[in-house]
């Protein structure tokens, strides 16, 4: 999927979505997919301004949309958001800076009602940079009404 399909998908916008290419999916199960991490994303300009590193934060956020990718490719999710219910056993590992491909690896474990768990790991050069245990939910977007 490219940048065109994934914002049909995603609520996300710039600056704040953080996949810029699906390469693989099988809706309901899984999504792989990555993000360049440049100089010019504007949290590198307070964090930190000497050392850029990407915040970890943002780094789950990104295995929470790639996750969200996995849902919402179903037919019976088009239309729907994800929303970031929790994460558990998160681990950084790796620094993520300028000039990296973050890549973004996400599987479903468990569908209950609206309730979704994923594991989901991210990678930069093949070395983890961070794992997690991802819960969300599945909502209408009721934005428009």
């Amino acid at each position: 999927m490219n940048i065109d399909e994934i914002m049909e998908i995603l609520p996300h916008k710039y600056p704040f979505l953080l996949v810029d290419r699906v390469t693989e999916v099988e809706p309901g199960v899984s999504a792989q997919g990555y993000k360049n991490v440049s100089i010019n994303e504007e949290f590198f300009k307070g964090h930190f301004p000497t050392y850029p590193v990407m915040p970890g934060v943002l780094i789950l956020e990104a295995l929470a949309q790639i996750s969200a990718v996995a849902m919402l490719t179903l037919e019976e999710n088009k239309g729907k958001i994800g929303l970031f219910a929790g994460a558990d056993k998160v681990r950084w590992k790796v620094q993520v800076r300028p000039g990296d491909r973050l890549d973004l690896f996400a599987k479903i474990d468990k569908v209950r009602g609206p309730m979704c768990t994923a594991t989901c790991y991210a990678e930069v050069d093949g070395k983890k940079a961070c794992e997690a245990k991802m819960i969300f939910a599945l909502m209408n977007d009721d934005a428009d009404k």
